[in-house]
């Protein structure tokens, strides 16, 4: 990839900086000449599409400003967070402001006549505790903000299409105002929200002694109480053991909440497939050629700081720098992917500035792009996909660019699957990509876009939704878009059995994906839960039998037997689950179950080896003693090396001083085993440093 032009290798599109008051080099510019729908039109020609594809202008200035987040809903309308009122609170003073008095807006947008062209915009709601909102998820009538330091849920009690009631559904106790915060909430498959925030948001917080909150205005001063989530932890990122950036799930009320990955600096958003696994991006530190993308295993650590201090990469690479490590491998020192505990990157992208993602699961675009990520990054000025493809227990990734344009002012922001298929995308449109900086600062000409992708020709459909009868939603459910899943899955989940012939009818289907929605819903039928997750973990698909152990993990059923069922599967991906299904299992089956997939490391996965890491956190002692019952006495296996250097246990330090002391080994290697020690302690470990320097 391109690197950016100097200033903005050090500006990202609303990603932000760890320090505020580092901002990119913007100046204000004249944004006369580019505003308005002819000039939106004639900037529209530099876009490039991908083949087959045409982009068309939706909408532009007046109608939408500044656009920072969108949601399609069921109807195919499409709702815009706004940011004109970007950067301007006490936190950041920016010089330009506030532009919009009332408050920034939530807009919705509708082709009535199907033309593929926005001819109706109306307010949602407008106030300034939304200004520059980075998330927007719309569910039936309630509205999902995420703008920190609070996530708002805004509700139509009356179909008018205007907020009526506003509640908080968590904050995060921190300042706000700020592009590493609160990101959007995704409406998963498994009928639960999944969100996340960046680096800034320092915990999650529920609002207490709020009897009532008023419709517009600053929030009245009320007591929080900490989210404690499943694993009986507090939230906050204070290291013990979650840092920085985290990925949640929780049930749509908001309870019952999962803290699902951690360690992360900026993840924008996090997109969920049918099979339940999780996919975002993350920016690096800018500069640094480290913009990622991540395939997300449940309870994994992604080494953005040190994991046992907290320190930035920086100072690893420093070390790194003085032992002669070259240039290229910067990127991966801004990780830690030397250290063992972190779970390795998708894809990483260069430089980069990275915003809104989508799992893409329609059948309207071409071939490429179906089941795959597709991810904005303002930096580049790029939407683009990135199909995996199975590696070990993780996946291989490339590029596969789907709009880019030569436009300067081009800053993608996010991306969302219409009912039909077609994709949605928010232009920011500005010389600088956020940063807390923009260069477009009068409200009069300010710009922003929102573009219709779609096969050449394509003429825009809205399918009717029908949750009344159950042949209708399960129809419903098999739509590119969330909103209609949404109420698809609502549907279907109420009617319980009576829905179960239609649903059977698609799980029984070819399209793995459609079979994956319709077993979430089988598996949740009262009493048919084991004849679902039992069929599923005995099918042909890995992503069906992985699908399988998620939601028996979810639903509490037998997942050690399950587990020993899929101890052998073929698929290293299913014995990764299996390992991540193991984390704080209090079975005493564990050890033994979790020594046989760790037999089965090739000493070359390094995404198999941290998902045994994964399963094995709290109880390394007990699996360790299994494994080496297993594996024996002799280090000279590759894979036996990695699980020593993987370990925790009381045994780990004496196992690493043998490798140590292995004159055979390379000084790189001994270097691998030394810091593996840091992450251990206790007297084990000093007894082990004793008897390496009394054999030196």
């Amino acid at each position: 990839m391109k690197s950016l032009p100097s200033p903005f290798r050090r500006g990202f599109a609303l990603a932000g900086l760890v320090l505020p008051f580092a901002l990119p080099t913007l100046r204000a510019a004249d944004a006369s000449n580019r505003s308005g729908m002819e000039a939106a039109l004639e900037q529209l020609k530099s876009a490039k599409v991908a083949s087959g594809l045409e982009a068309k202008l939706f909408a532009t200035e007046p109608m939408v400003v500044n656009p920072t987040n969108l949601d399609i809903d069921s109807r195919g309308r499409v709702w815009v967070t706004e940011g004109a009122n970007y950067r301007v609170s006490k936190r950041m003073k920016r010089e330009w402001g506030v532009l919009r008095p009332e408050g920034d807006r939530i807009v919705i947008l509708e082709d009535k006549n199907l033309d593929g062209v926005a001819d109706d915009a109306k307010t949602f709601y407008q106030d300034r505790t939304i200004d520059a909102a980075l998330g927007i998820c719309v569910l039936g009538n309630k509205v999902i903000v995420s703008v920190s330091p609070y996530v708002f849920v805004l509700t139509d009690t009356d179909g008018d299409d205007r907020a009526d009631k506003r509640e908080i559904l968590f904050e995060d106790g921190g300042q706000g105002d700020h592009d590493h915060d609160l990101h959007a909430f995704v409406f998963g498959p498994d009928g639960k929200l999944y969100f996340n925030f960046g680096n800034d948001s320092p915990k999650l917080l529920r609002p207490s002694g709020l009897s009532q909150l008023p419709l517009h205005g600053p929030i009245p001063d009320h007591t929080t109480t900490p989210v404690i989530d499943m694993d009986g932890v507090e939230v906050t990122n204070k290291g013990k053991p979650y840092r920085q950036g985290m990925i949640f799930r929780c049930n749509l009320d908001g309870s019952e909440v999962e803290t699902l990955a951690w360690n992360f600096r900026n993840n924008y958003e996090v997109a969920v497939d049918s099979f339940g696994g999780l996919w975002q991006s993350d920016n690096d530190d800018d500069g640094n050629r480290g913009v990622r993308i991540n395939y997300v295993f449940e309870f994994g650590n992604y080494g953005y700081v040190d994991e046992l201090t907290g320190a930035g990469w920086s100072v690893a690479w420093k070390k790194a720098q003085g032992k002669g490590v070259q240039e290229a491998e910067r990127p991966d020192y801004h990780w830690h992917l030397s250290d063992p505990g972190v779970v390795p990157n998708f894809i990483q992208t260069g430089n980069g500035s990275p915003t809104g993602i989508l799992l893409y699961e329609g059948q309207l675009l071409p071939e490429v792009f179906r089941g795959q990520p597709i991810h904005c990054d303002a930096g580049p000025r790029v939407v683009r996909a990135y199909p995996a493809t199975p590696s070990g227990a993780g996946y291989a990734g490339r590029i596969e660019d789907l709009l880019t344009s030569a436009d300067t002012w081009y800053r993608p922001a996010d991306v969302c699957a219409a009912p039909d298929g077609s994709l949605l995308i928010a232009d920011w449109n500005d010389a600088g990509v956020g940063g807390h900086n923009m260069a477009d600062r009068k409200l009069a000409t300010m710009t922003g876009r929102i573009y219709r992708v779609a096969p050449s020709g394509h003429k825009p459909v809205v399918p009717k939704l029908d949750g009344s009868t159950a042949a209708g939603a399960v129809s419903a459910l098999q739509s590119p878009n969330l909103a209609v899943r949404y109420h698809a899955f609502t549907a279907l989940k109420a009617m319980q059995g009576k829905a179960e012939k239609e649903l059977e009818a698609l799980w029984k289907s070819s399209q793995p994906a459609m079979r994956a929605r319709a077993l979430h819903l089988l598996a949740r039928i009262p009493g048919k839960e084991k004849k679902y997750v039992e069929s599923a973990l005995k099918d042909a698909n890995a992503d069906i039998r992985i699908t399988g152990l998620r939601i028996a993990r979810s639903l509490k059923l037998d997942v050690i037997r399950y587990g020993k069922q899929l101890a052998s599967d073929k698929s290293p991906a299913v014995r990764r689950e299996v390992a991540i299904a193991l984390r704080h299992h209090k079975s005493p089956e564990v050890p033994a179950l979790w020594a046989s997939l760790a037999m089965q490391h090739d000493g070359k996965d390094r995404w198999y080896l941290e998902a045994l890491g994964i399963g094995a956190d709290q109880k390394w002692d007990a699996c360790l003693s299994a494994y080496l019952a297993k594996a024996g006495s002799d280090l000279a296996s590759p894979a036996k090396r990695d699980i020593i250097w993987r370990s925790r246990g009381k045994q780990t330090p004496a196992l690493l001083v043998k490798l140590i002391g292995d004159k055979s080994i390379s000084q790189a290697e001994r270097d691998r085993y030394f810091r593996s020690l840091d992450f251990i302690s206790g007297p084990e470990k000093d007894a082990a440093l004793v008897e390496l320097i009394s054999t030196k």
